[in-house]
């Protein structure tokens, strides 16, 4: 003879099982971040040598050519046309950042009314 089992029993093992559903994806979630974080740091160790080593040959570049326009002017000249072309590639990038930077909004607009939107159906629905 079966035993039937009450509503809130049967109730009680769905919010049970929903918990340990929860749990389990959260876990698993945890998991998967580490191993990409473990991942992002190799890489972001292999961007930060590559980078500092592209700087390395940007300046013995440079250096370069105030040797060779050092060749058929003064050496003084030589470095204040390399310093002036620098300064200007430099302010043209940093203009364009500033211009690009102000376009930026940092508040997720989308998420902000996707969330309100959730709020009120929630509100909606428990009347």
């Amino acid at each position: 003879m079966a035993m039937e089992r009450s509503f809130s029993d049967v109730l009680q093992d769905i919010v049970r099982n929903v918990q340990e559903i929860v749990r389990s994806e959260v876990r698993l979630a945890k998991t998967e971040i580490r191993e990409e974080a473990v991942k992002a740091k190799s890489s972001a160790a292999m961007l930060g040598a590559g980078a500092v080593a592209a700087i390395f040959a940007a300046l013995f570049l440079l250096l370069t050519i105030v040797y060779a326009l050092a060749l058929v002017m003064p050496s003084w000249a030589a470095a204040l046309i390399v310093g002036a072309g620098l300064a200007i590639a430099a302010g043209v990038m940093l203009m364009t950042g500033i211009k690009q930077f102000k376009q930026i909004h940092p508040r997720p607009e989308r998420t902000v009314e996707s969330i309100k939107e959730n709020i009120e159906w929630a509100k909606q629905n428990t009347k």
